[in-house]
Formats: C-alpha cells, sequence, structure tokens
C-alpha cells in the first residue's frame, strides 16, 4: 500500500461535494515535528492508497476494501468513523489484536498522531482511511462486510441553522446499515445532549436497528429513555476530558443492525 496523496490542485472542493452532509469540518494539514517524521515513517504502511474521484478526500466509485488484502487477514472488522488523534481506536486495538480495525479521519495532523501512537504501542491491527465517510460508506465497503461501526463525539453542529450538517441522519444511518453485518454492533456518543436525543430518535425510528438498552435511563423529562451504559471498551480521551471540564457529559447509545 502506498500512502494517501494529497495533491494541491484538489484542494478547491467542487460545488457537487457540498450537496450532502460531510463527515467534517475540514482543518489545516500541514505537518511538522514529530506528527511529519510519524507520517514520513509509517504512513506508507497503515495510510490506505485511495482511488479519488475529484478531491482529495473523495472516495472513486472503483474504490475496494479487501480485509484480507490490507490486513492479510480475515477477522472481526471494526470501523470508526472520525479517528480525530487515534485516541480510541489503538487503544482498543491494543486490547485485542485478534480484530482488525479500520480508522476513517480526513484530518492529516490527527492522523499523524494515529501513527504515532501505534508505534508507541506496538499496534499493528490498524488501517487509516483519509476520506469522507459517507462516500467510503457508499462506494468502498462491500454489504454486510463490518462487524462494529463507531461515531463517537461527531461535530454537533449546535447551531440551529447547521443542523443539517450532522452526520447521524436517516440518510447516512442507511449507509451503515448497509456495510453492517446482520447482528452488528454500532456505537455512538457524543457530550451535546441535545444531538444524543437526535441520534437516538434517528436511529430508534431506523427499520434496520434495535436499541440494546430500549427504556433505560428514562426519567420524566426524558421518558424514552434508551442510553447505554459507558462502553468500557472506550476509553476516555482528551477531548471526553475537556468537554467534562465544561460541563458536559457523554451520552452512549448501542445499536444492533436488525
Amino acid at each position: 500500500m502506498r500512502a494517501a496523496g494529497i495533491d494541491p490542485a484538489e484542494q478547491q472542493t467542487p460545488e457537487k461535494f457540498y450537496r450532502k452532509p460531510l463527515s467534517f469540518v475540514r482543518r489545516g494539514d500541514r505537518l511538522t515535528g514529530r506528527r511529519l517524521k510519524a507520517w514520513e515513517k509509517y504512513a506508507q504502511d497503515y495510510v490506505l492508497d485511495i482511488p479519488r474521484e475529484m478531491t482529495d478526500t473523495s472516495v472513486a466509485p472503483e474504490a475496494h476494501f479487501d480485509q484480507l488484502e490490507v490486513f492479510g487477514r480475515e477477522a472481526y472488522q471494526v470501523l470508526e468513523i472520525g479517528s480525530g488523534l487515534g485516541e480510541a481506536i489503538v487503544h482498543r486495538a491494543a486490547e485485542v489484536p485478534e480484530a482488525n480495525f479500520l480508522a476513517v479521519e480526513v484530518y492529516t495532523p490527527g492522523i499523524a498522531d494515529l501513527l504515532r501512537k501505534m508505534a508507541s504501542e506496538g499496534v499493528e491491527n490498524v488501517r487509516v482511511a483519509q476520506a469522507n465517510a459517507p462516500e467510503l460508506l457508499d462506494n468502498m465497503l462491500e454489504e454486510n462486510s463490518i462487524d462494529e461501526l463507531w461515531v463517537f463525539f461527531p461535530d454537533p453542529w449546535h447551531k440551529t441553522r447547521h443542523h443539517k450538517r450532522r452526520l447521524v441522519s436517516p440518510e447516512f444511518a442507511s449507509k451503515v446499515a448497509r456495510v453492517l453485518k446482520p447482528g452488528g454492533i454500532w456505537r455512538l456518543a457524543t457530550d451535546w445532549e441535545e444531538y444524543a436525543i437526535v441520534m437516538r430518535d434517528v436511529l430508534d425510528a431506523h427499520p434496520d436497528f434495535e436499541n440494546l438498552h430500549a427504556g433505560e435511563g428514562a426519567t420524566e423529562e426524558d421518558p424514552a429513555g434508551g442510553w447505554a451504559p459507558r462502553w468500557e471498551g472506550r476509553t476516555l480521551t482528551s477531548f471526553e476530558r475537556k468537554a467534562g471540564e465544561a460541563g458536559r457529559s457523554a451520552h452512549d447509545l448501542t445499536y444492533r443492525r436488525r
């Protein structure tokens, strides 16, 4: 595999790529210091070479993910959308070396941090797709190919006028349902309470998913409940610690593909 290259000519995003929500907010991609060293040393082995269509995070229709080719084995496959600095996925990959992990992230410095963590922990069972997640779900992954999928702390787009940009929606849930195996697990977490309720309501209404904790955590103010206990496999990240310091607590949800 080769590192996913970034062509400066692709930095102008065509209008059509704004018509549907992206899985990210694009930030600066400049690498320096330890991040640059990590990218140069490890990206060629762990960052997938994805065919692009028009932008440096797009996924062309001919893209294909072959677990045996990528990992050299077939195993329980975990997909994390929005891996950030790699804290959650590297931690879990170290705990469960017999599983395969695929991180989806667009932020190059974040990927470089993930690569640094992998090297530090001796983790070799993670690969990274630098890609817009909805396109990856549509074009790169086969139906019924993923055992477990995570969406932890996606951008809440908390202003009302930006709610249409949120990742978790009925349309996105259908994309996830296509790639999850029957019985596959979708784990979600957010520190934004209003978005947590939206996530729950979207997935409770979706015919392909069942809430594994239906009714749990119900209160007079929130009679629906449905909140999962904190999953022991989700490590406490620096982002979540900062959210706690700001007075926001995480809400967890766990769904199973019917």
